[in-house]
């Protein structure tokens, strides 16, 4: 009995997509491939708050800044991440959840408010308790600022 030559084929295929592959919510895929607010400000200036944060465990590291005016509002907010797809869409969807808000709203941001929304899976969450953690040291920094 002979196969088909298409077998052969559909075998080589199924053979080369048999590796695990990393399924991405299209939420993530939107922030990793489009990200927002990619850069940094001046860390120097006194308006400008700037939380460096990483995770060991997994190598992720978060640069996140924000910039505030006088009326305390956040009017700007720019991120840098070295890390995997759910760590750059948890800095992008941060740095576009923290423009607009007071320095107290955007404190109240939660890890578990960005994993809803990118629907990350549990092996994943580190990347939004990073992006919390990256907002509130920009927020102490640009507090510590403020103080001197």
């Amino acid at each position: 009995m002979s196969l088909p030559r298409n077998v052969n084929t559909l075998l080589k295929i199924t053979r080369a997509r048999s590796v695990p592959v990393a399924l991405y919510h299209q939420n993530v895929l939107e922030h990793y491939e489009n990200p927002r607010n990619v850069g940094s400000m001046d860390k120097k200036d006194k308006n400008v708050g700037t939380g460096l944060v990483g995770a060991p465990a997994c190598g992720d590291v978060m640069k996140l800044q924000i910039k505030v005016d006088e009326n305390g509002k956040i009017v700007d907010a720019k991120f840098k991440t070295f890390g995997c797809g759910s760590a750059i869409a948890s800095s992008s969807l941060a740095t576009e959840w923290v423009k607009g808000k007071t320095l107290d709203q955007a404190n109240q941001l939660k890890n578990t408010d960005i994993a809803k929304e990118l629907s990350l899976p549990p092996v994943k969450l580190h990347c939004s308790m990073l992006a919390e953690d990256a907002i509130k040291a920009a927020l102490e920094d640009y507090k510590k600022k403020q103080s001197n």
